[in-house]
């Protein structure tokens, strides 16, 4: 045993040892013991303990030992059994710890009283070793200064040593309290010297986070956090203070010990609520109230108290989601809201919160919430009235008080049961309820049946059983089904959710076709015809409400049934009068005139239902009718109008906009409706007019097939393939037509908006004079004061602009740091950038020298050449005014430094010369007076002196100094005057005495005043850079932020606001499992090509990288294992890589400027800088050294910022030593404000059975650099009961602040400059920006991924068009913008208070992010868009990545077709706003897939011509009939979908400038960038339209690293056979069938205008994927990808065995979304298709001669079943056959002999001929294939008869022969050495341009073996 104990104590200290060398590792947290602590003992300051023991074991180990004995007897309490996860582990490690630090003893016990003594020795040690009064002391002069000058490093340093020792104290103060107890229990108090405790509390105070705190520290106040000391946050925590009017709290109920009681610790013994979940909501209320406060003024009164109106508003904003349910479902809500007091306001407010905080998935259910709070607030109205505190009836359980068990578990329970059954997806919506269907039961009154406390066998809490598939209307009475909308999988529900549209379209169609087949006259008759479209409309209303009926099917037992007799209502309406109408309209006809009675009731029904609708659609959006038909609800018949015109449920009421708005978007579309129907008409119906006639005409058409349906019935099938693509086309140009109007209206508006002003850098010289004061005016709160009426106006104007110029320095200072920082520009291009601080005595504005560098040698050429007079050339010198200003500073600097320089003599030199130049500037007569022809010679003189002065003085320096004076001197005195000099005699008589005693400049005063030397260094780099500055910066990203910055300073935002006015907001990042920061190993792994991540990230950001080592201090030439050497450059060299890829650690980086841009402008907004014009000469006021360790000005950013990562497995990650989870601590670290929440899970042992328990928790880093843990809320259960994404946000929704909330996804990134502008967005939420304030404030997006490639770049621009040009539009002036995915701004009480953020029903809300924006709009929200602000973005970079991404989007939007949001919208919109929002969402995927459609319809249409021969014959009999004849051969109009590239271009024409927008859009072209897009189609058109059949849309992870690697051949064939390759053969085949068999007679050049864009879709589709295949034509790769593939051809599958492994296992893979009776049904229809060849063609083989018999088809399927046996006999399964292979190869051998004669007898002997054979093939493979689609839509049935097996070998050889297609050309194209090249130039063209060497990349060979 002795032995064992051995090991495992050797087995620990390695262990220790090893951890400890990992934690010098730059990058990762130091860490021990304390970093495992296990979940289970979290409840002990177990983790603290053991940090201190760390921190002074070098110090003091029996003090260490002493620690981590008291933490073993704390885990000892907590876990006697050891019966937690990790417990015995933990115990047993550290018990081995604490056995090394023993001093042992023969025999004896430790003495536990002398353990208490040697800590409270060590105590005052550890203090005074630390100077811990000196540390107090210091901390409390820097609070009171609130500025600091010095080293800011140590600074920080000294800080956090500070905090360490604070933290040390007040653990050794607890243990020395813990064991006094332990050792007297009743006198402990005795054992502590009073002294000593005294010193210990006051240590304790000092200490930050003594009790863990978020931001404000409630439970236990910190001395050094600032927050506590503002007024108004003082009024927010007195204001919820305890009062003498609540009950009394029972005498056991435990007390807080560091603050006063106040309402939520009532709330809490009331309700049970979870002590961190009341903390958490405490911090928030604070946080609301005192930020409401803020705004409205800053209290201040010596007590500060809450005003009124701010707890109104905050009571207002938190409740009216319930105010509005209980006026819905017509409850009372309070009798009077004015009289209830704050102290009323405020105890309902945090109730509200405190349930919404520990409601956990509930929280999706925002009308469960609010009964659940009507219920409570109730009952706490009677507990209220009581002296005493009583727990509530409806919360007290078996174990005692509790919200979570009683009230939310019940739910989650539910809720829980019913997920099960969705089976991932796997069973229909219909089957299952999800969270909208809980949430909506709470719609109707019938909620109340549930009771309170909860009636738990009410049918609402039934738990099905997993397994069951019935739908909701079953037979069991105990279930309640979906509510109020079923989820069916059906194309339908485009109809259902959007027939006004379809109506109108074929009301326009009919109309549109009436007029052109009666050659365009408008008379009585046609008027009469016109009417038509009353029936039609009636009849299409009619088979929607059919739909109604239809779609409700299984949710009519939990629905209103208000809104079920409204569905069946509308059924029998629209079936009486779609009959009764077209009964009288069809007796009209019948009677010819209008007196006819049938007609004129005809047209006053029509006219009565016209009136109706019209005044439905148009009256009702002018706010007088509306407001009179809201008055008139009184009546009845008024009531059932509106009731049966449209529905009425919760959410949706009230969506219009105001008249001006309504009018805005119903032009737009009016303009939209003239183009679409002028196009429709003249190009797409009439000219079809004429050849319809003449096909109705012909009577006897010859067909050369056997015809069953085409004769005696006008030949309507040829009439069908003529119009079916054009009525494809007219529904799909509404969107082409939209798209080119909104690219119009968008590039209008962005011009309006000043977007694109600022273009270039060139742009950005010219204007920077501007930037000053348009800064000050846009993003500075304070107002510049009025200059007095004494100053001159000139003088007041240099005033004015320098004050300007002061108050931009500061933050234009900080953005050009912030580039440096990043790497973007070098050190010399920084101090270029800089601007001066404008504070000085000089009269003139200082500019940053990349505007003047350069300037002054210009200026002293143009002197000396000069022969014009003082005028012109000053004229000629002020034409550029960068120049003037250059001139007037080096003429003000070098006075003031050489006075400053000089001794009295020296001065008195100065003075005259300076008086005498400026005399002679006044009298113009300085060409006179002075030899500007030998200026050069100053200059030179000057620039040596600067040149030294520069330096730290030295002795030589001195000397060197005094000899560049007098040279200076010399130089003035006999080159420079040239006046006479007897005016001042003496002066210069004096001088010259001096100098030639020597004594003048003998002795100078070396600068030493900051501010001097910063004058003498930039006044020497301006004198003596000569190159332009034009290009500076040249880093192409640092460019296009300043530009977009200083362009956005001229666009209209909101005023900025102070910071302590401003709304405060949140940061919100989801995080799963993806990069935090590249480790050296993932950096240097190299790929096949031995290219490794760092030297690829070198090549592509070569520029960067030399700007990295210049910031490191290294050399260019430094290679990566020198800076491994270092581990501090290590650190940074992983950080540089990390910020440029796709990693939280760039996020977090970007999301962090926000707290630094608030530091810095509270920083500046200190009272002395609002009066900066009166104290200019101070040159430290605009100073921002050391503003970032301003406590007030920190304390000020943490309230009104707060960033949130939600790490969902960063507790697993930690258990399992990740090194993410280390690096995720290391941002903590880095970022003191950052936050991470988490889901932690705890194994607990109960009844001998381990069961788990899960909490959201969040933590910080301690000053260890640990997790500290502030809250964990237990979890109902596990959270994950929807989508990932959502529910990760859901739980840790409630850690954030604010009256706002950003979302932040993983691959985004911010900048300084943008996070300036903060201020400004929050703003809008009070601006003008509709009838609602806006509830989402849009964001403009920069995707900062274009440049790696070309495909990135065509991502980037097409992503780019969509997030500015598209986004804008839909915000104004078509209000339908939802949202899109990050970064848009929430209202965040608004939305959490009404479902949250994001929906998150599994499968149906799979693209979360858009949800929040159709549940804000049904809510009566308002979403905007701005673009003055922009966030980075990071997009998929490799085609893989990109198909997978669309792919998931399409799949998305196909489950949105299906969802209740979309229908609501679509049904409760007026018709416009209607089509903006379809054309935008689901439409612009359905007109996608009809894109597709149409080159279908077209090609079908042209077989279906070709193969009939009817299209010959009519040819024949029409010969010179020009309209018939353009009508079979111009159907190519599907090919004006090229216009929908007109945005990009708009986009690029708007802030690129027209010359370069042409050269993007060509260069594009020329990168093949419309391969792409073609290709692009395909992938949104199969997964949009497959989801929408059979479903299967899921999360693809696309991944987010750098894309160069070559993806192998069998990869993309998996990826793209059924998506883009089938469909591509298919077309192929249909061009084919058309090109032999079709009839032109127009020649080749119509054959290739007709087909031209189909063949490019094919060529695009089947080649793309290797076509932008990085090394996709080398030989090499290409040889070792068909061995890949045919390996993966030829596996056979089994159990376990991958689709990335073998052909089977990915073939059944591929069938797995086939699983419903409809799902089959629908492919079975859909592979009819592919047998019209065979029966076509067969009838064209010679052998068939003229015979037109069913009896030659007949023979075609039996020759095609002998080939099939034949196939039969080749595929014998191997296994079957092993006792038989001579017998089944003799077989084999006889049956293709056979086969071979056969087929030559049958060429020689009968008329069968070669092609004819081929011709054969050409029908059969279609046939055979078609085969294969139905086998595979009923393989059970299939699998049953025992035919699979010969299927599956069917469906090899089809892929196999459709692989070699696709490779036969990538293998002849390998073969050519130049297309690779090519290749390469092709896909990183603008890496090229940018000197990159991708090429080196490529090459392979290890080209970085040197790294």
């Amino acid at each position: 045993m002795s032995r064992a104990e051995s090991n495992w104590e050797r087995l620990v200290r390695s262990a220790l040892q090893r951890q400890q060398r990992r934690s010098q590792t730059p990058g990762r947290i130091t860490s021990g013991l304390a970093s495992v602590v296990p979940s289970a003992l979290n409840a002990a300051n177990i983790d603290a303990i053991l940090k201190a023991a760390d921190e002074i074991q070098d110090e003091d180990p029996n003090v260490a030992r002493i620690l981590c004995e008291h933490a073993y007897s704390l885990a000892q309490n907590l876990d006697p059994n050891s019966e937690g996860r990790g417990v015995l582990q933990f115990k047993t490690g550290l018990m081995s710890v604490i056995r090394q630090k023993l001093v042992k003893k023969d025999g004896g016990e430790i003495d536990r009283s002398q353990d208490i003594v040697r800590i409270q020795e060590f105590y005052k040690r550890y203090r005074e070793k630390h100077r811990v009064d000196e540390l107090q002391e210091e901390e409390m002069k820097l609070q009171e200064s609130g500025a600091f000058s010095g080293d800011l490093q140590e600074l920080e340093r000294r800080t956090l040593k500070m905090k360490r020792v604070y933290a040390t104290l007040k653990v050794l103060g607890e243990v020395v309290e813990a064991l006094t107890r332990e050792v007297a229990p009743e006198g402990a108090d005795n054992l502590i010297p009073e002294e000593l405790k005294k010193v210990m509390e006051s240590d304790a105070a000092m200490t930050e986070g003594a009790v863990a705190y978020n931001i404000v520290p409630l439970d236990a106040p910190v001395v050094a956090n600032a927050i506590t000391s503002f007024p108004e946050v003082k009024a927010a925590i007195s204001a919820l203070s305890y009062s003498r009017d609540l009950p009394r709290l029972p005498e056991d109920c435990p007390a807080p010990q560091m603050r006063s009681l106040d309402i939520l610790d009532l709330l809490q013994y009331i309700f049970g609520f979870q002590k961190d979940n009341v903390s958490n909501q405490r911090e928030q209320i604070v946080l609301l109230l005192s930020n409401a406060q803020a705004r409205l003024r800053i209290p201040e009164e010596v007590e500060p108290k809450m005003d009124e109106e701010a707890i109104r508003m905050v009571f207002g904003k938190s409740l009216d989601n319930y105010m509005k349910w209980c006026s819905y479902l017509g409850m009372p809500v309070w009798n009077n809201m004015e009289t209830l007091q704050k102290e009323k306001k405020l105890i309902l407010v945090s109730l509200y919160y405190l349930i919404w905080g520990e409601a956990g998935n509930v929280r999706f259910l925002p009308e469960c919430i609010c009964y659940v709070f009507h219920h409570m607030s109730r009952e706490l109205e009677e507990i209220l009235q009581q002296e005493l505190a009583q727990p509530a009836k409806s919360c007290i359980g078996e174990a005692g008080v509790s919200f979570l068990q009683q009230v939310i578990m019940p739910l989650y329970e539910t809720m829980a049961a019913e997920a099960a059954i969705c089976d991932n997806g796997k069973q229909p919506h219909s089957a299952w309820r999800n969270y909208d269907d809980f949430n909506e039961y709470f719609w109707s009154r019938n909620c109340f049946e549930l009771g309170w406390p909860w009636h738990k066998d009410a049918p609402f809490f039934f738990k099905p059983k997993k397994g069951i598939k019935a739908l909701r209307v079953s037979s069991d009475s105990h279930r309640i089904g979906k509510t109020h909308f079923v989820e069916h999988r059906t194309f339908f529900h485009l109809y259902h959710s959007f027939h006004r549209l379809w109506i109108f379209l074929l009301m326009m169609f009919q109309g549109l076709t009436i007029i052109a087949f009666n050659d365009g006259k408008i008379n009585r008759g046609v008027i009469k015809e016109l009417l038509s479209v009353g029936p039609t409309f009636l009849i299409m209303k009619f088979i929607e409400s059919i739909l109604a009926i239809m779609m409700m099917y299984g949710a009519y037992a939990a629905t209103r049934s208000v809104a079920v007799s409204r569905i069946f209502l509308r059924f029998l309406l629209f079936g009486v009068l779609s009959v009764s109408m077209s009964y009288f309209y069809v007796k009209a006809l019948q009677q010819p005139g209008e007196s006819s009675i049938y007609f004129r009731i005809y047209i006053f029904f029509i006219g009565v239902y016209a009136v109706a609708q019209f005044f439905f659609s148009f009256l009702m959006r002018i706010p007088a009718c509306r407001v009179l038909t809201e008055r008139c609800d009184q009546w009845s018949s008024v009531r059932f109008i509106k009731w049966m015109h449209q529905e009425h449920y919760y959410v949706g009421r009230g969506l219009y906009e105001r008249p001006s708005d309504y009018l805005r978007y119903v032009l737009f579309w009016l303009v939209v409706f003239g183009c679409k129907f002028s196009f429709a008409y003249f190009l797409e119906i009439k000219p079809l007019v004429k050849p319809t006639r003449i096909i109705v005409a012909e009577k006897d058409l010859r067909y050369s097939w056997h015809d069953l349906v085409s004769k005696n019935n006008h030949n309507a099938f040829t009439i069908a393939s003529l119009w079916a693509p054009v009525l494809a086309i007219y529904v799909l140009d509404l969107y082409i037509w939209y798209t080119v109007l909104s690219a119009i209206v968008g590039a209008l508006i962005g011009a309006r908006q000043r977007l694109g002003e600022i273009q270039s850098l060139e742009t950005v010289r010219k204007r920077f004079e501007s930037f000053p004061e348009a800064f000050a005016k846009c993003l500075q709160a304070t107002k510049t004061k009025r200059h007095s009426s004494g100053v001159s106006l000139g003088q007041a104007s240099i005033e004015a602009k320098k004050s300007y110029a002061a108050k931009f320095s500061p933050f234009w200072n900080e953005i050009i740091k912030s580039l440096r920082e990043e790497d973007y520009i070098t050190n010399r291009e920084m101090e270029l950038l800089l601007i001066p601080g404008n504070t000085g005595r000089l009269p003139l504005v200082q500019w940053p020298l990349f505007l003047m560098v350069s300037k002054i040698f210009l200026a002293v050429e143009m002197a000396i050449e000069s022969k014009d007079s003082q005028v012109e050339l000053w004229e000629r010198i002020s034409k550029d005014e960068y120049m003037e200003y250059a001139v007037v500073e080096c003429f003000y600097t070098l006075e003031n430094v050489l006075t400053a320089i000089l001794d009295e003599e020296g001065k008195l030199w100065v003075e005259r010369i300076f008086s005498d130049i400026t005399n002679s500037l006044h009298t113009a007569t300085i060409l006179v007076d002075f030899q500007l022809s030998k200026l050069h010679l100053v200059l030179l003189r000057v620039t040596a002196l600067t040149g030294l002065l520069i330096h730290d003085e030295t002795p030589d320096l001195a000397k060197g100094a005094v000899k560049a004076v007098q040279d200076l001197y010399d130089v003035v005195t006999h080159d420079i005057l040239s006046y006479n000099i007897r005016e001042h005699y003496d002066t210069w008589r004096t001088l010259a005495k001096a100098r030639n005693e020597g004594r003048l400049f003998s002795k100078l005063e070396w600068p030493k005043d900051p501010e001097l030397r910063q004058q003498i260094k930039r006044f020497h780099l301006l004198v003596t850079i000569k190159d332009s500055a034009a290009n500076i910066p040249r880093n192409l990203e640092a460019r296009r932020r300043l530009e977009f910055f200083t362009n956005s300073l001229f666009m209209k935002m909101a005023p900025a606001k102070p910071v302590r006015e401003m709304l405060s907001f949140s940061v919100f990042t989801p995080y799963y499992k993806e990069t935090v920061m590249y480790s050296i190993m993932e950096l240097e792994k190299e790929n096949e090509d031995g290219i490794s991540t760092v030297f690829y990230l070198q090549k592509i950001f070569p520029d960067e990288w030399k700007n990295f080592l210049e910031r490191i201090g290294r050399d260019e030439h430094t290679l990566v294992s020198e800076l491994k050497e270092n581990p501090n450059d290590l650190l940074e060299l992983r950080l540089w890589a990390s910020y440029r890829g796709q990693t939280l650690a760039r996020t977090v980086r970007g999301m962090m400027y926000y707290r630094r841009a608030l530091v810095l402008e509270s920083y500046m907004e200190r009272p002395i800088y609002d009066d900066l014009e009166n104290v200019l000469p101070n040159s430290n006021i605009t100073s921002t050294h050391g503003y970032e360790l301003s406590r007030e000005a920190r304390a000020q950013a943490d309230l009104k910022f707060t960033y949130v990562v939600t790490c969902q497995i960063y507790g697993k990650q930690k258990q399992d030593r990740n090194p993410e989870a280390s690096d995720i601590a290391f941002l903590m670290q880095r970022n003191e404000a950052l936050r991470v929440a988490f889901i932690d899970i705890v194994e607990k042992l109960k009844d001998g059975k381990v069961y788990k328990e899960f909490y959201s928790k969040l933590v910080k880093a301690d000053v260890h650099g640990k997790d500290k843990e502030i809250y964990s809320i237990k979890l109902p259960g596990y959270p994950l009961l929807g989508e990932g994404k959502p529910e990760n946000q859901n739980h840790a929704i409630v850690f954030t602040r604010g009256d706002a909330i950003q979302t932040i996804d993983m691959n985004q990134d911010n900048y300084f400059e943008e996070a300036l502008k903060m201020r400004n967005l929050l703003e809008e939420f009070y601006g003008d920006h509709g009838l609602r304030p806006p509830t989402i404030l849009g964001v403009r997006e920069h995707v900062f991924t274009g440049s790696v490639s070309s495909l990135a770049s065509f991502m980037s621009n097409q992503e780019a068009s969509f997030v500015t040009m598209g986004q804008r539009v839909l915000a104004n002036p078509l209000k339908v913008r939802m949202h899109y995915g990050h970064p848009d701004v929430f209202d965040r009480i608004f939305h959490i208070t009404r479902g949250g953020i994001s929906k998150a029903s599994r499968i149906i809300n799979i693209s979360e992010d858009i949800y929040a924006g159709f549940n804000s709009t049904l809510r009566q929200g308002n979403i905007t868009h701005h673009e003055y602000i922009q966030v980075g973005k990071g997009r998929d970079v490799g085609l893989n990545q990109i198909a997978m991404f669309e792919g998931k989007v399409a799949g998305g939007n196909g489950e949105q077709v299906l969802s209740r949001d979309v229908y609501r919208l679509g049904q409760l919109f007026d018709f416009f706003r209607m089509l903006s929002f379809y054309f935008t969402t689901v439409g612009f995927y359905f007109c996608t897939m009809m894109t597709v459609l149409t080159v279908y319809i077209f090609l079908y249409g042209r077989a279906y011509l070709a193969l009939s021969g009817v299209g010959g014959s009519i040819m024949e009999k029409v010969k010179g009939n020009t309209a018939l004849t353009a009508a079979l051969n111009t159907q190519f109009l599907f090919q004006i979908g090229i216009f929908t590239a007109v945005p990009m271009i708009m986009g690029f024409i708007l802030e690129q400038g027209f010359l370069k927008a042409i050269v993007s859009f060509f260069t594009m072209q020329l990168q093949l960038c419309s391969i792409f897009f073609t290709f692009s189609l395909g992938t949104r058109t199969h997964y949009f339209g497959r989801t929408i059949l059979h479903g299967g849309a899921k999360y693809k992870a696309t991944g987010r690293g750098f894309v160069v690697q070559h993806i192998k051949f069998a990869d993309n064939y998996r990826l793209y056979s059924r998506s883009h390759f089938v469909k591509a053969l298919e077309v192929a085949m249909l061009l084919l069938v058309y090109t032999a068999y079709g009839y032109n007679t127009e020649g080749a050049f119509a054959y290739i205008l007709l087909t031209i864009s189909s063949w490019f879709l094919v060529i695009s589709w089947l080649f793309s994927p290797y076509l932008f295949n990085p090394s996709g034509f080398e030989w090499e790769k290409t040889v070792n990808d068909f061995k890949d593939w045919t390996n993966w051809l030829l596996y056979r599958g089994g159990i376990g065995v991958k689709g990335e492994e073998s052909w089977e296992a990915w073939w059944d893979e591929e069938q797995a979304h086939i699983r419903s009776l409809r799902g089959r049904i629908f492919e079975t229809i859909l592979s009819l298709r592919f047998f019209i060849f065979q029966y076509g063609i067969v009838y064209k083989l010679h052998v068939s001669g003229n015979d037109t018999s069913l009896t030659v088809y007949g023979w075609s399927w039996i020759v095609l079943a002998g080939l099939i046996l034949i196939f039969k006999v080749f595929t014998f399964s191997q296994k079957v056959s092993v006792n038989f292979q001579l017998l089944l190869r003799l077989i084999q051998g006889i049956t293709f002999m056979a086969f071979l004669t056969g087929l030559v007898v049958v060429v020689f002997k009968s008329t069968l001929t070669v092609k004819d054979i081929f011709a054969s093939m050409l029908a059969f493979i279609p046939t055979g294939w078609g085969i294969l689609c139905l086998a595979i839509a009923w393989k059970p049935i299939v699998k049953r008869i025992g035919l699979w097996k010969s299927i599956r070998s069917l469906g090899r050889l089809y892929d196999a022969g459709m692989g070699m297609i696709v490779f036969i050309p990538v293998a002849m194209c390998s073969w050519l050495p130049f297309v690779s090249t090519f290749q390469t130039r092709l896909m990183f063209n603008q890496a090229f341009s940018r000197g990159l060497e991708i090429s080196l990349i490529l090459a392979g060979n290890k080209p970085n073996s040197e790294l």
